[in-house]
């Protein structure tokens, strides 16, 4: 006995009166409508389906529309009012006291594009970071603070690695690109490609969904270990101060034994870590 049930939608169609509304204003002959008109009558019969969602309207600040990019929001508090985006980060292979995640690939240096790779930095410490993309907003103020500033880096031994979704060619645009127009101008710090999207997959830092990374910023020691992670969400940007310090207390602690407290400056006191040293440090404080 055939079934006395109505035809269910084509497989795979987004279901809802809306939905049948429009079949049935879309013509296609008197069967067509027809059976656009039964499946808008069941539907209603029903009513557990569904009307489609409205369009949402373009978020405003005053007269302008307030768009989302990926280099920070445009204006302060537009997270907030954002659609819930839930990111998709790849499982990392870099893990805290392991080696870290081996890369290579090519990097615009002194205005050249050459070959580069984790190992050339053997018996440095490295701080690699990633950022969203070129030509936006946060990005060049990291990037620039960093390059200005390589020359406290080389003093205790480190280098400096910038890395970016980016093609080498967009890499040497924005380098070339006056800094009083948003660009980099001369960089002192080699900007890495990953058009591939590898490295910052293995790093934990790819945004699936957006197609490129979040702030992501590894220290990495002499003897490839990686020793710290920090991770931004894409609005604030982060402090060459505090990555600085953060390198010269892993090196301290590595030549010493003992460890830095909070807010540990070289030349401020340290604690030897066992029940008994750590009085001296302790009576001393309070």
């Amino acid at each position: 006995k055939p079934s006395s049930s109505p035809p269910p939608p084509p497989l795979g169609a987004p279901r809802g009166r809306a939905v049948y509304r429009r079949d049935m204003e879309a013509g296609g002959g008197a069967g067509a409508r027809g059976h656009a008109l039964l499946l808008l009558l069941v539907a209603a019969a029903l009513g557990g389906e569904a009307e489609a969602e409205e369009p949402r309207p373009a978020r405003q600040r005053g007269d302008e529309q307030c768009h989302y990019y990926a280099g920070g929001q445009v204006y302060p508090g537009e997270a907030a009012r954002l659609p819930v985006s839930d990111h998709s980060l790849h499982l990392s292979q870099a893990k805290i006291s392991k080696p870290a995640p081996y890369w290579e690939g090519t990097a615009v240096i002194n205005g050249e594009f050459k070959e580069l790779k984790l190992t050339d930095y053997e018996g440095k410490y490295l701080v690699f970071f990633f950022y969203p993309l070129d030509f936006t907003f946060v990005c060049p103020t990291e990037i620039i603070a960093f390059s200005d500033r390589i020359e406290e880096f080389r003093a205790i031994n480190t280098e400096v690695v910038a890395c970016s979704v980016d093609s080498k060619f967009t890499h040497l645009a924005w380098i070339n690109t006056p800094r009083k127009q948003g660009g980099l101008g001369p960089m002192k710090i080699p900007l890495l490609s990953d058009l591939t999207h590898q490295i910052s997959k293995d790093y934990g830092v790819y945004l699936e969904d957006q197609g490129h990374t979040l702030r992501g910023l590894f220290i990495i020691d002499n003897k490839r270990i990686l020793r710290q992670i920090t991770m931004n969400d894409l609005p604030v940007g982060r402090s060459v101060d505090e990555t600085l310090r953060l390198v010269q207390a892993f090196q301290y602690t590595d030549k010493h034994g003992e460890v830095c407290p909070a807010g540990w400056k070289p030349g401020s006191e340290t604690i030897i870590p066992d029940p008994a040293g750590k009085l001296k440090y302790f009576d001393k404080l309070n």
